[in-house]
């Protein structure tokens, strides 16, 4: 994926309030960072940021932390961080990869993950963030009962992880090939990306998983 450098994102992220800079001294006591007890749900590669802002509007009793790898998008996210009027948001630039070395056992309640990048050649499988190598970093910090929901355009990427699920030994929770024309449409919060293939007729894959128990 070639992005498109933003002149001083760097600098605008450092600056920002509401971007965590150190991200693992707040291991196990992002609790501390929100100022309440309130389950934490996190997006890995929020992009710019509309769908986790339209969640954290409409749930203010549920804490939020968008992680984007990129200073080019995540730039984008804090600049539509101010029509937020609750605290219950916060940003992390990171990648995926170091998600252990962020959160502690349990401390996540949900993960979602929106159109993620397919990585199309075999060798990058385990960049994917529904490999099972990934699935294993995520059951380490989700909490017992904790959930994924991945939703992608791409049947190939889609496919590829319902293996893996299996695999990693995760429950599947429920599927659809077709999102928007499916009993899980209601109350259902798109992305960019989705807005833009929804527009085009492409249909919208979903499953919603829970972490594996013992």
């Amino acid at each position: 994926m070639r992005l498109r450098n933003v002149k001083g994102a760097k600098e605008k992220i450092e600056g920002d309030d509401y971007t965590i800079k150190l991200p693992n001294e707040k291991k196990g006591i992002w609790k501390d960072v929100f100022g309440n007890d309130n389950p934490i749900h996190i997006e890995i590669g929020m992009g710019k940021g509309k769908f986790i802002m339209e969640l954290a509007k409409k749930n203010p009793n549920i804490n939020y932390i968008g992680i984007e790898k990129y200073s080019s998008v995540l730039v984008r996210a804090l600049e539509k961080r101010p029509e937020l009027e609750q605290d219950n948001l916060y940003f992390i630039r990171m990648d995926a990869e170091d998600l252990n070395e962020v959160f502690e056992e349990e401390e996540v309640a949900r993960i979602y993950l929106n159109f993620s990048d397919p990585w199309p050649k075999e060798r990058h499988a385990k960049r994917r963030l529904t490999s099972v190598q990934f699935l294993e970093r995520y059951n380490k910090c989700l909490d017992q009962d904790g959930l994924i929901i991945f939703k992608t355009d791409n049947r190939e990427l889609f496919d590829f992880s319902l293996e893996q699920v299996e695999l990693a030994g995760w429950n599947l929770e429920n599927v659809t090939y077709d999102l928007h024309h499916s009993e899980y449409a209601e109350g259902n919060v798109m992305t960019e990306y989705e807005e833009k293939f929804s527009k085009e007729g492409k249909p919208i894959n979903r499953m919603v998983i829970r972490r594996k128990r013992g």
